[in-house]
């Protein structure tokens, strides 16, 4: 950016908006800032006191703030994603559709190291409607070397796409309902009907649902039963403590499934449990995702269904954000629960 005479800046680009005042009547931009300069602004220019203009000359190798956050914003974005034109040198990002909102945390980071790069975003793995902001993008001064855009695009070129929405994919799920004391009939089956309206709000469907007893040999059966008829998703729930009689870990262990984690570090939820059963995710659920609006199920599941690996580090980061403070108003998912992961 530079400063010039007025009468020497045909064919230079404003770098800024120029407003003109009529007393009493208005008050607006009489040029915009990208305007290119021509021999009929100069009259203009002189009669709202404009003598000497801020412009660059692409010449110089220095790009306008709204072609910078262009090429940046393009250069980040996935699939998922609509970009905005860019207004005051700012580009949004929307939700194309809905689904799960991926960020890569690193490369965003690695991207804002850069001087006059910024980068802002939404936290990651969360679920997004379609049309919400969920990122924006600008440099901060009116023009930029070419330079610096090159040398983010080179940043975000290492590792595509810094920002993605992944869609969920619908599972025929299995549901078993464990305990004794549900399956004799003595208490009513007050979890089913809770998960059966978590999946449905997620895409997927409930393909058959099974009381069991606290008999591991029944457990085991259940799964296997489910896995025979299709299942591609298989929930066990209640039975998750260290009660003698709680025996669902014990039961998922036996059919085979290979445990990524038992226990999480997210209340609420701890006693959770995630397996997998060659390719069918396997998870056992502890009593509070009955009562609680957001749990582990809220902050896990939704991952599986959006096709990511969920590891036991990535349970393990959830430690950070993973406290849910138990609002008399429950404001999930407006709230800091599951966020710091």
């Amino acid at each position: 950016m530079k400063t010039i005479h007025v009468t020497k800046a045909v064919g230079t680009v404003l770098c800024h908006d120029i407003t003109r005042i009529v007393p009493d009547e208005s008050k607006g931009a009489a040029f915009r800032r990208g305007h290119v300069i021509t021999e009929e602004d100069i009259p203009a220019l002189l009669d709202i006191g404009k003598e000497h203009l801020y412009v660059f000359d692409p010449e110089d190798g220095y790009i306008h703030e709204d072609d910078a956050a262009s090429r940046i914003a393009h250069s980040a974005a996935g699939t998922g994603i609509k970009l905005t034109a860019p207004v005051e040198g700012k580009i949004t990002f929307r939700a194309a559709y809905d689904g799960l909102v991926d960020i890569d945390t690193n490369l965003l980071l690695e991207l804002n190291s850069l001087p006059d790069v910024v980068f802002s975003t939404i936290h990651t793995n969360q679920l997004v409607k379609k049309g919400r902001g969920i990122a924006g993008t600008r440099v901060i001064p009116l023009v930029v070397q070419d330079e610096l855009i090159k040398k983010a695009e080179a940043i975000l070129e290492t590792q595509k796409p810094l920002i993605q929405i992944r869609p969920l994919a619908p599972r025929k799920v299995g549901l078993i309902i464990t305990g004794s004391e549900v399956y004799n009939g003595r208490i009513e089956d007050k979890f089913g009907p809770v998960i059966h309206e978590k999946f449905k709000e997620y895409g997927s469907t409930i393909i058959g649902q099974r009381l069991v007893s606290d008999s591991q040999e029944m457990t085991v059966k259940a799964i296997h039963d489910f896995v025979q008829e299709g299942a591609d998703f298989i929930v066990l729930t209640g039975g998750m403590s260290v009660d003698p009689d709680d025996q669902t870990p014990a039961s998922i262990r036996a059919s085979g499934a290979e445990v990524t984690t038992y226990g999480a570090p997210t209340f609420p939820g701890a006693m959770f449990m995630l397996a997998h059963l060659g390719d069918i995710p396997v998870i056992g659920l502890p009593g509070c995702v009955m009562y609680y609006k957001a749990s582990i199920f809220d902050l896990i599941v939704p991952r599986i269904l959006a096709g990511l690996n969920v590891t036991r580090d990535d349970i393990v980061a959830l430690s950070h954000g993973g406290y849910c403070e138990a609002c008399p108003e429950c404001r999930y998912p407006v709230c800091g629960f599951g966020k710091g992961a």
